[in-house]
C-alpha cells in the first residue's frame, strides 16, 4: 500500500464583492477495498456551512452554503489516503462472458440500465463503424477485445490537454483526431456501449511517481478514465490515455453515466457575468 496526499485548490476571483449561492463539491475520494481514506479537510474562504449526501451513483457530495459576500472564493481540499491497487490485476470472468458477444443476465441488464445505452447521437454510424473494426469474427475473447478498444483510442487519437470546460462528443474526437483524457474516457465508454457493454466514466486523480504518465503534471493531476462491467470480474478499469488496465495509481472520486455529472466544483453567484475575473485550479498528488 502507498500513502498519498492530495491537495486540490480551486480559486475564483470577482471584480467586486458578490453573493455566493450554494456550491456542489465533488472532491471526496471513493473508499473501497483498494482505497482507504485516512483524513479529509475541506476548507473554504469565505467560510461555508457544509452538508454531505450521496448522489444516485454513491458519490460523496458536499453542498457549501455561504453567508458573506466576497471578491475571492477559495475551495481547498486536502486528503490523505492509502492506495493498494494491483499493477497487473487478474480478472476472473464468468464462463458465460469469456467470449463476446455474450448476454448479461436479466438482473444485471436491469441494474445497468442507461449505463449500457449510448448517450450521444451517432446518426451516420461513425462510432459504430470505428468500434466494430476491433471485433474479430463472430466470437472473440472479451477481455482482449476491451483491451484492444482501449488501446485503439490512444493509438488513433492524439492526446491534447484542454483547460476549457466541456467534453467533445465521440464523433468529434474521432473526426478531429485529438482529445483530452475526458474525451478519451467518453469515447471508450460510448464505444463499448454500442457493443452492448455497461460502462461508466470515472473522474479523479492520477498518481504519477515516474513523471511519465500522459495527462499528468508533476507527480499527479486530475484525470478521467472508464470502467466496463464484465460478469464475474465486475467493473474493470481502463485508462485509455495511458493504455493501462486496473486501478494502480488511479484515485477515483466520482463514477458517473455522463462526464458532465463529474464536475468537481459547481455553483453560481448573484451578479453580472462580467464580474468573474478568472478561475484557477492547482492540484498536487504526492507520496
Amino acid at each position: 500500500m502507498i500513502d498519498l496526499e492530495i491537495r486540490h485548490v480551486t480559486t475564483y476571483r470577482y471584480r467586486r464583492p458578490v453573493e455566493l449561492w450554494p456550491h456542489r463539491l465533488l472532491l471526496r475520494p471513493r473508499e473501497s477495498r483498494e482505497l482507504r481514506l485516512t483524513s479529509m479537510d475541506l476548507l473554504t474562504t469565505p467560510p461555508a456551512s457544509l452538508t454531505w449526501a450521496h448522489d444516485v451513483f454513491g458519490n460523496a457530495v458536499a453542498t457549501a452554503t455561504f453567508t458573506s459576500r466576497t471578491e475571492t472564493l477559495v475551495i481547498d481540499s486536502r486528503v490523505r489516503l492509502g492506495l493498494d491497487a494491483a499493477a497487473w490485476p487478474v480478472f476472473t470472468i464468468a464462463a458465460s462472458a469469456i467470449r463476446f458477444p455474450f448476454r448479461y443476465d436479466d438482473g444485471e441488464w436491469a441494474d445497468l440500465g442507461t449505463l449500457s445505452t449510448p448517450q450521444f447521437a451517432d446518426p451516420a454510424g461513425r462510432l459504430c463503424a470505428w468500434v466494430q473494426a476491433f471485433v474479430r469474427g463472430p466470437s472473440t475473447d472479451t477481455l482482449s477485445l476491451l483491451k484492444d478498444i482501449a488501446a485503439g483510442v490512444s493509438t488513433g487519437i492524439s492526446y491534447q490537454s484542454r483547460d476549457d470546460e466541456g467534453t467533445q462528443s465521440p464523433t468529434e474526437t474521432l473526426d478531429r483526431g485529438w482529445g483530452s483524457c475526458r474525451d478519451f474516457a467518453v469515447l471508450l465508454a460510448e464505444a463499448v456501449r454500442t457493443l452492448g457493454f455497461g460502462a461508466r466514466i470515472v473522474s479523479g486523480y492520477l498518481h504519477d511517481p515516474s513523471h511519465e504518465a500522459i495527462g499528468s503534471a508533476g507527480g499527479g493531476s486530475t484525470h478521467a478514465w472508464a470502467e466496463v462491467y464484465v460478469p464475474g470480474a465486475g467493473w474493470i478499469t481502463f485508462d485509455p490515455t495511458n493504455r493501462s488496465v486496473g486501478g494502480a495509481d488511479l484515485i477515483p472520486v466520482a463514477v458517473v453515466r455522463d462526464i458532465r455529472q463529474a464536475v468537481p466544483v459547481a455553483g453560481s453567484f448573484h451578479g453580472a457575468s462580467g464580474d468573474v475575473l478568472g478561475m484557477s485550479v492547482d492540484v498536487s498528488v504526492t507520496g
